[in-house]
Order: C-alpha cells, then sequence, then structure tokens
C-alpha cells in the first residue's frame, strides 16, 4: 500500500499538525492501521463543523485504513475545555444517551459499517469508562500523568491565565478520560493513530503519552485545521444558528444554500474539504471559477456532492427544484415535499378559505400579501409585469383567484420583481 492517503490529506490542506509524520507515513505504508476521532454528543446532532474530521476518517477507509467512531458518552458528560472560553453547561445522561442514539444513524451514514476488510466502528467511551471506579481511575490513569504537563497544554493554560473564568477540576481531568479512550482503543482494537481538531493537540499527545507508558506502544495523532471562513468569521454559523446534519433543524433547502452560499474566495477550499471530488475535477472547477465566476459553477458542484453525501441525491435534487423556483424557475412537476421546502422560506400569510372560494381580485390578493401596500400600487405592478403568480406574470389587471390556483389545495406562490416572494396559506 502506497501512502496516499497523507499525500492526499497535505493536498487538501488538512494537516495541522502530526506526530512524526515521516514514520506514520511509513507505518500507512506497511498495512492497514485502525484509527479514531471522537464525538462528544454535546446536541441531538451533528453539524457541518464535525464533517472535517468524520470526512477524513472515510478517506482513510477509503485508502484501506479501519476508522473508528467514537461517540462520547462519557466524556461528553463533562466537556472539553479546549477552544472554550468559559464552562460549558453539563447535561444529564439522560440527555447525552439521548443525543447520542441520533448521532448514531449520521455517523453510520457517513462511514461504510459493511465494507469488507475493513469496516469503520462506532463505539461509545461510556462502555469502558462507566464501569471504571473513581480510585481504580486515580490509581491506574492519573497516576501517569503529572500537574506539571496538564498545566502545560494549551487548552488549560489559557483557562487558568483567565481569572475571570478559571477551569474547573472538571473539566481539567478532560484530557485523562481523551487519554483513557486512546489507551484502550489501543489494548483492544490495535488502534495507532488518533485525528481530531487542531484544538485536540494535547489531549492527542497525552494519548500518546499513556499508550506508550501502559502498553510500550508507539502511537501517532494527526491533526485537521480548524476551518474559518475568508472574510474571518466562524465556519458553518450562519444568521439562523448552527448548520446541522439533522434535517428537521436545517431543512436540507437551507443546508444546499448554505454551500450555495460560500464565499468566492472560499470554494476551492471547500470542494477540497467538504468533497470527494478527485485532483482533476477540482481544478477543472476551480479554472471555470477564476475564468466566470458569476456562472457559480463551484458553488453548485459544492452544494451538490455536500448535500448528497449528507442527505441523497433525490433529497438534493429537490433542494435544486426549490432554489429554482425561488429564482422564477417553473413549477411544472415540482411535488408538494419540496414546495414545503419553499414554504418555510420565504413569508407566510394566512387567508380564509371562503375568500378563495367565492373568487378574490389579484391585486387584493397582493394588498394582503403585504408585498404592496394599495391597490394602486398594485395596479401599476401588474401593468409594469413586475407581479407574477405561482411564478407565472400576471397580465390581466381583473384577474382573480380562486381554488383552481391553489398548489397542493392550500397554497399560493406570489412573487414581486425577481425575489420577492410570499405565500399565501388558505386554511
Amino acid at each position: 500500500m502506497a501512502t496516499r492517503i497523507l499525500e492526499e490529506l497535505r493536498w487538501r490542506g488538512l494537516i495541522a499538525d502530526c506526530t512524526d509524520a515521516a514514520e506514520l507515513g511509513a507505518r500507512l505504508a506497511s498495512g492497514p492501521v485502525t484509527l479514531y476521532c471522537g464525538f462528544d454528543p454535546t446536541a441531538d446532532s451533528l453539524h457541518v463543523g464535525h464533517l472535517v474530521p468524520l470526512l477524513a476518517l472515510r478517506r482513510f477507509q477509503d485508502d484501506g485504513h479501519r476508522p473508528i467512531a467514537v461517540a462520547g458518552g462519557a466524556t461528553g458528560s463533562i466537556g472539553d475545555p479546549s477552544g472554550k472560553s468559559a464552562e460549558r453547561q453539563l447535561l444529564t445522561k439522560d440527555q447525552i444517551a439521548s443525543n447520542v442514539a441520533s448521532v448514531r444513524p449520521q455517523l453510520a451514514r457517513l462511514l461504510d459499517f459493511d465494507r469488507a476488510g475493513n469496516p469503520a466502528m462506532l463505539v461509545d467511551n461510556a462502555d469502558w469508562t462507566a464501569p471504571m471506579s473513581f480510585l481504580d481511575f486515580l490509581r491506574d490513569i492519573g497516576k501517569h500523568f503529572t500537574v506539571n504537563q496538564m498545566v502545560a497544554k494549551e487548552s488549560v493554560r489559557a483557562r487558568m491565565e483567565d481569572r475571570d473564568v478559571g477551569i474547573s477540576y472538571t473539566e481539567f481531568s478532560y484530557m485523562l478520560l481523551q487519554a483513557f479512550d486512546f489507551y484502550h482503543l489501543c489494548a483492544a482494537h490495535d488502534c495507532m493513530l488518533q485525528i481530531g481538531g487542531s484544538d485536540q493537540w494535547g489531549n492527542i499527545t497525552a494519548g500518546i503519552d499513556l499508550v506508550r507508558k501502559k502498553l510500550s506502544k508507539g502511537a501517532f495523532g494527526l491533526t485537521l485545521p480548524l476551518i474559518t471562513k475568508a472574510d474571518g468569521t466562524k465556519f458553518g454559523k450562519t444568521e439562523g444558528g448552527a448548520v446541522w446534519l439533522d434535517p428537521k433543524k436545517t431543512s436540507v433547502y437551507r443546508f444546499y444554500q448554505f454551500w450555495i452560499q460560500t464565499d468566492d474566495r472560499d470554494v476551492v477550499r471547500y470542494l477540497k474539504f467538504f468533497t470527494f471530488l478527485g485532483q482533476e475535477e477540482i481544478a477543472a472547477l476551480e479554472a471555470e471559477h477564476v475564468a466566470n465566476p458569476s456562472g457559480r459553477v463551484a458553488h453548485r458542484a459544492l452544494a451538490k456532492a455536500a448535500t448528497d453525501l449528507i442527505h441523497g441525491p433525490e433529497a438534493t435534487i429537490e433542494a435544486q427544484r426549490a432554489s429554482e423556483i425561488l429564482f422564477g424557475g417553473d413549477l411544472a412537476g415540482v411535488g408538494e415535499s419540496t414546495f414545503r421546502e419553499i414554504v418555510g422560506e420565504v413569508p407566510t400569510k394566512d387567508l380564509e378559505v371562503a375568500k378563495v372560494s367565492g373568487g378574490i381580485s389579484a391585486l387584493d390578493l397582493f394588498v394582503h400579501s403585504g408585498l404592496v401596500p394599495s391597490k394602486g400600487q398594485a395596479r401599476k405592478d401588474l401593468e409594469g409585469g413586475g407581479l407574477y403568480l405561482n411564478n407565472v406574470r400576471l397580465t390581466e389587471v381583473g384577474r382573480m383567484m380562486g381554488g383552481a390556483d391553489l398548489l397542493f389545495g392550500k397554497w399560493l406562490l406570489l412573487r414581486k420583481g425577481r425575489r420577492n416572494y410570499t405565500v399565501i396559506t388558505v386554511a
């Protein structure tokens, strides 16, 4: 086996730090290795910020190695101080158990658990941590760490230097729990590599030390860069909050739009980070993006690849159709589920069914929608060709709306100009 995976990660800009890269490369070249990455279940869904390490696990699996995804039922109950300026709100055991159950199918979507030869594994670190008593943990794990060593870690030192916040003993102990994970996985599954975000470097090297001391084995750590936007803001956040993988928390349409709206300066980087497109494909997209950025070909490729991966091709097609509709596309053949995506994305107004069944003028309907302030203005906009019903331009001032105009028996899509929409819900 060649050391393709490290070359691949370097080309994609996905290596921040690595313990002895030359030795790791030689070990990867000699045969498959087992590696892991942990994900603390602090919410009932993963978000796009988790994708870089998850996809890295998949990249290793595609290169012939065996990935382990660790759901942090134990570590999640403590809270990782890395990269945090304040103590996390502790979750109850029931909340953590529920979050782990919700996250499991999302992990399973990104990793292949049935692949012959190197199937992925999904484990919960509560399974080996919870049965261990506090005294046994202190005797068997804690004695291998000095306070001096722990305080020197960046994640701890930064919090200790902030006198207003500080760090609790609970979070101070987090690196011991993560180190215990690495030790257990090495002993039970011959896991020799841990990957994670660059803020995990201190925790990862603590685990490497524990593996060496207790098992007399060499182990490796590799960190991935924390992704930021070109404007310096945090990746994965929008005005509505985090972009979740669960469609109940972030609709497929919004998920697709998140990628479509990527800054021009970031789109090629994100194609490398978040897709499995190869070098030639990405180079071609980059060339087209440079030549014609307004064509947004690279953005559409990114949005399609990311949405296919998380939600499947059928859901991507619906998100694409919904996007087309909001750019004035034809409604012919659009399914109700696709239209529901639109209903959640634009302003809505209710209208009594009696007013529709009895007939209501287009001018009155647009005034009711709030798209125009008066019938006089509605008349001017209609005569100027700027009013649309169900994405069809209205041409008759006396046009009446009735039940036959309803989409799926309950909606009317009104549009003024190119992008001003309101959905009328008939109830």
